[in-house]
């Protein structure tokens, strides 16, 4: 039987209602009972992990760099076979894609969740609990890079989002579809993610926005940014990378200050592509030096931009890293 390494980090799973607000809170021993859930010990001998109990919105990437040192060091262990991480929800995918850039090894590491806390009608934790510890023992997740298993599905990194803000089929991979699933004690993969890569960094810079433009946005916003402190910022623009044209303006002004600007779309799919010439057009903002991220949400893009940022705060070279990377412009 498969030693799986289970790290409980915290989010709704661990939590229950406060009977005084009648809110969901994290409950003390709540990340204790995850690892006491029926059936696990008959699938793998389990070697619990409790690093935080946090609401996901309160993980920073400070805690997911931790995180990724701690996976780091458990899969060197011959003795580990994988590892099984429970979180929440809303900012699951920030750190499931965290880990499938920065842990460099080709056991499986699994990002698991619940939408409904566990003293819920109908919670989902021990089920998705059970079904991604099935998938880290299943010899097929083996070089499959970090997954998300929820809802008897299977996710890449890369590629998830959450998309429904309480339904228990939240999580999916918009223009991709789930790489298998967990059919009762079956794991069935129907591809896999040959666009994962994975960059080994000593630190990370932490000091990256995500900013968002609008109709009518004349680039104050944008152009205060570095003056907060911000060494690099993803944006995300309209279809296939276009902006308002003040923002143009404020795009060019950055790069010459040597910002990076990381260009995403609002779409949730397709990529991003210089093909409009016109000002604020996507071919216009490549020719004022902004980068594209090609297939990558705009939350994706910042993450991979703060872990580039930890080995080089050159302009073209990361844009070589998001353009000539797996799944960019090759």
């Amino acid at each position: 039987m498969k030693r799986i390494a289970l790290i409980t980090t915290g989010g709704t799973i661990a939590m229950t209602k406060d009977p005084k607000t009648g809110g969901a809170v994290p409950a003390l021993s709540a990340n204790r009972n995850i690892t006491e859930i029926d059936r696990l010990k008959e699938i793998a001998m389990i070697e619990h992990l409790e690093f935080s109990n946090l609401p996901s919105p309160h993980v920073s990437p400070a805690i997911m760099w931790k995180l990724s040192s701690l996976v780091n060091s458990l899969l060197k262990r011959d003795d580990i076979a994988g590892v099984v991480i429970t979180h929440g929800t809303d900012t699951l995918e920030e750190t499931a894609y965290f880990l499938d850039l920065s842990v460099n090894s080709d056991k499986p590491v699994i990002c698991t969740a619940a939408m409904r806390s566990i003293d819920e009608l109908g919670t989902d934790g021990p089920r998705n609990v059970v079904s991604s510890v099935r998938v880290a023992t299943n010899p097929m997740s083996i070089d499959m890079g970090t997954m998300v298993c929820l809802n008897d599905e299977i996710h890449a990194a890369r590629e998830v989002t959450k998309t429904y803000t309480s339904n228990v089929a939240t999580f999916d991979s918009p223009g991709y579809g789930p790489l298998g699933i967990v059919d009762e004690d079956k794991i069935i993969f129907y591809r896999k993610p040959l666009q994962r890569e994975t960059i080994e960094v000593s630190q990370i810079e932490e000091q990256v926005a995500l900013y968002k433009t609008f109709t009518g946005d004349d680039g104050r916003i944008l152009e205060s940014l570095p003056k907060m402190g911000f060494k690099g910022i993803v944006l995300e623009a309209f279809g296939r990378g276009n902006v308002p044209p003040k923002v143009a303006d404020v795009i060019e002004n950055l790069v010459k200050a040597n910002i990076p600007i990381i260009i995403t779309s609002r779409c949730f799919k397709g990529r991003v592509l210089g093909v409009y010439g016109y000002k604020g057009g996507g071919l216009q903002l490549e020719k004022a030096g902004a980068i594209f991220a090609p297939g990558l949400s705009s939350q994706k893009a910042r993450i991979k931009l703060m872990i580039i940022m930890g080995l080089t705060k050159d302009i073209e070279n990361i844009r070589e890293y998001f353009l000539h990377s797996k799944g960019g412009q090759q």
